[in-house]
């Protein structure tokens, strides 16, 4: 059986599991080929600095371009994915107003248009677009703001939910606010709306929860024509006739959840409950004639983290209960910090089938996955795989025919000096599934993890040791890891206490083992918040026994940015600062040395790249193995500005620390690997923070990212080896 790495046995149980969790790596798998990203499809001379997104998504009938809808600029955005691993952007086409969804029909584009001045005055308009020439071709007034726009699988009419959606600030935020919403059914003939022939079908007077106020959120249309709606805010599902009228309707229900995480408290708690509480169903999709999946959103008035299947008469046939949830936080993408409301929210839901295998993609708004179920029975559904995506996927569309899966991925952090939004592209094939690259599937309980910040070596070939750093404050952990599997899997975790509790203010950044089984850890501190710059020795079962502060001497020179990695040599210990320090000269940080015998300190300077205008470079890792210091050195940029993400080394006799104060010595260096290659092996945007290398037993070298605990970042880990470095 395999072990744990503090000699616990996973057990046949959770061995299996670990197989089961990913069943797919032996079958056909989806694995991303392509990202796009929106500010590609601006103009030369516009406002690159601009918000951009791309929020629904879909696919013209040829599958050759794409539509999607971008509501900060007032757009829909084309991309031509005739090669699918090589998009191009065909450029935004500006609607009159907030686009909210766009499909094509034929070799138009119809677009649902916001246009409303106010929550109490809602208006809206149909827009017809020739995606050849970029014109608006026709426009129908549809009375009210639109949300949701479906098509009837034989193109013949549109279905379109007109939500007038209420105001979240306006007195408790609840129903009702008037005016109410309701469906448009528009016909659609020989490519063109017919405006004058669309019926407005009434929705009043059906749900428990404000049934003067239907609040439409979300449509999808069946081969039989009939219209399934969600009335989010209400609970409530509605399912039309092809005549129009009201066939059924029932409400979405309460569900009670365990097994989850309900605090934002800088842990990692998956043993905790969440008390019945609405479905508050977002996206719906038709499975066939008498089912439906919906994605439990939830908004004001509850959120229960799990998607589910319908029959239309209202009979609930499966709901995913903690199931999603607690996979997602296997692999490392669980939102603590959306733990006490909706934790990863599951917002979208697509069905379509695959060379004959039913299929439904649900998308995680805050964990920023998308889940692929197979369907083969409605009733037990099959978790097939976790895909990464971009920031806070929203739309989903299914090409079949080209075994391509297309995701938008809405939010634009790029303000913040962080990743556009993008338009990620996904091909089905028989290559093994390259995400996730670490998981902590089979484990018991469930070890949540993720801000991985630090990586060493054990004992043996392929065991690793990693931390993670002040996301989750409340939880210190060192997690091991068993590398010699694929994907490589986290085993164990270790809680670092002080005193019997777990230990407070720290922001491990890096780890060394002691020699007597247990390890050092370099807290990069923040004095803003009265978390130290300290060393800590911690024994085998996490105590901290020792705490090494910072020299008198040094304390006044330092900053924010402090250790980022921990080594050993004898009695000194070796720390890399991750920036420069008051007291450094320009592009020169501190190797900072303390010796555990003497107890004395020391440095040496270490000469850093130059940054591009705008960026600053610092370092996240310091590792000794034979004659070098490995070192891990990188910018502070992502995407497509990321420029250095590179390990060099530095030879060990360089390292006699000079004593601090006074002038210290600067060691050389040369370059090991430029890590831009590896890091755009799962073609998705280039992460910013290289933050773990360790090399193991068998002098194989290992990198780790770290991906910020999900907080402004798409959540991917990415775990790989650069092969021998001896």
């Amino acid at each position: 059986m395999p072990l744990s790495p503090f000699g616990k046995t996973l057990g046949l149980t959770s061995a299996l599991a670990i197989f089961a969790a990913f069943p797919a790596l032996a079958e056909m798998n989806f694995n991303r080929i392509a990202s796009f990203a929106t500010p590609a499809n601006m103009a030369e001379g516009e406002d690159l600095a601009r918000a951009s997104s791309a929020e629904i998504i879909s696919a013209s009938e040829d599958g050759m371009t794409l539509v999607y809808t971008d509501s900060p600029l007032g757009v829909i955005g084309l991309v031509d994915i005739t090669d699918p691993a090589a998009p191009k952007p065909l450029g935004n086409i500006e609607v009159g107003g907030e686009p909210t969804t766009a499909v094509f029909i034929g070799a138009q584009i119809f677009a649902g248009v916001n246009t409303s001045e106010s929550f109490t005055n809602p208006s809206g308009k149909l827009v017809t677009v020739d995606p050849a020439t970029k014109a608006i071709t026709a426009e129908c007034d549809i009375g009210g703001q639109p949300d949701a726009v479906a098509k009837a699988p034989d193109g013949s009419f549109l279905a379109i939910a007109i939500e007038n959606e209420r105001d979240e600030d306006a007195g408790d935020g609840g129903l009702p606010q008037m005016p109410a919403g309701y469906v448009v059914k528009l016909p659609v003939v020989n490519g063109a709306a017919d405006c004058a022939a669309q019926t407005r079908i009434d929705l009043t007077g059906l749900a428990e929860i404000g049934p003067e106020d239907p609040e439409p959120e979300y449509v999808d249309v069946n081969a039989n024509g009939e219209i399934v709606v969600t009335l989010q805010e209400n609970n409530h599902i509605v399912v039309i006739a092809a005549d129009g009228s009201i066939a059924s309707h029932f409400s979405a229900g309460e569900v009670e959840v365990s097994g989850i995480d309900t605090r934002r408290d800088g842990r990692l708690d998956f043993s905790e409950t969440k008390g019945a509480v609405p479905r508050e169903p977002d996206a719906i999709a038709w499975i066939d004639g008498d089912h439906f999946a919906m994605a439990n959103e939830g908004d004001w008035n509850g959120g229960t983290r799990t998607w589910s299947i319908f029959r239309k008469d209202g009979t609930l046939v499966w709901d995913s209960g903690n199931t999603l949830e607690r996979a997602i936080a296997e692999i490392g993408h669980y939102p603590e910090h959306r733990s006490h409301t909706k934790g990863v929210e599951l917002e979208s839901v697509k069905f379509d089938t695959f060379d004959g295998v039913p299929m439904a993609f649900v998308a995680s708004e805050r964990a920023s996955v998308i889940a692929v179920y197979d369907l083969t029975d409605p009733a037990a559904p099959v978790l097939r795989q976790l895909l990464p995506s971009g920031v806070s996927p929203e739309g989903i569309a299914t090409l079949p025919a080209r075994n391509l899966l297309v995701t938008a991925n809405e939010v634009d952090l790029r303000e913040d000096g962080l990743a556009p939004a993008h338009v990620m592209i996904y091909a089905r094939s028989e290559a093994p599934a390259a995400y996730p690259m670490l998981t902590s599937a089979g484990s018991d309980p469930l070890i949540g993890w993720g801000a991985l910040s630090g990586l060493t070596a054990g004992a043996e070939p392929g065991q690793l040791y990693a931390v993670s750093d002040s996301v989750y404050g409340a939880m210190p952990r060192i997690y091991t890891i068993d590398a010699t599997q694929t994907p490589a899997r986290i085993t164990a975790a270790l809680d670092i206490t002080r005193g019997g509790d777990a230990a407070q203010k720290l922001d491990i950044e890096g780890i060394a083992p002691d020699g007597n089984g247990g390890f050092w850890l370099a807290s990069e501190g923040r004095s803003d918040r009265l978390i130290p710059h300290a060393i800590y020795n911690v024994n085998d079962k996490g105590e901290i026994t020792q705490e090494i502060a910072l020299p008198e001497a040094i304390l006044p020179q330092e900053i924010r940015f402090g250790f980022e990695g921990i080594t050993v040599s004898g009695d000194w210990l070796w720390m890399a600062v991750q920036r420069e320090w008051k007291d450094d000269p320009k592009g020169m940080v501190k190797l900072l040395a303390y010796n555990t015998a003497e107890e004395t300190w020391g440095a040496v300077h270490y000469p850093l790249d130059t940054p591009a205008e705008g960026a600053w470079m610092g370092l996240s890792e310091i590792t000794l193995h034979g004659d070098w210091a490995y070192i891990v050195e990188r910018d502070n940029q992502i995407a497509d500005k990321a420029m250095t993400k590179k390990l060099y080394r530095v030879p060990a006799a360089a390292l006699q620390p000079a004593e601090l104060g006074g002038t210290l010595p600067v060691v050389s260096k040369e370059l090991v690997r430029d890590f831009l290659p590896d890091l755009a092996v799962l073609n998705g945007y280039t992460v910013d923070k290289v933050e773990g290398f360790a090399i193991d037993a068998a002098g194989t070298g290992w990198v780790v990212t770290d991906n910020d605990g999900v907080a402004d970042s798409s959540g991917e880990t990415l775990f790989w080896s650069i092969g021998s470095v001896e």
